[in-house]
């Protein structure tokens, strides 16, 4: 399946391996990809498509928001990216 903006991936290489992050913007062989803790949205990751791994399209609150291009806080991608991946919240 084809990487799209507001899509859930998970990191295959680097130092970010195996973490998941939602993605900002593709530009063919590109993503920016933020998770809202290491990677910001005020500072995005540009990482090759060839690297990152599709999980899930979401039809949530901040993946809508992300989707239209309004503005979403870090603390949103937090909470939405804990609750996919199954952590508690207290953590994040």
């Amino acid at each position: 399946m084809e990487i799209e903006k507001a899509d859930v991936v998970k990191s295959l290489a680097g130092r970010d391996a195996g973490e998941l992050f939602y993605v900002l913007s593709t530009d063919g062989q590109y993503a920016l990809i933020v998770n809202g803790k290491d990677r910001r949205t005020d500072k995005p990751k540009k990482k090759k498509l060839r690297h990152l791994a599709f999980v899930e399209r979401g039809l949530g609150r901040t993946d809508e928001k992300l989707r239209q291009g309004d503005r979403v806080t870090n603390s949103e991608l937090r909470r939405a990216l804990a609750e996919r991946a199954g952590i508690d919240q207290k953590e994040v």
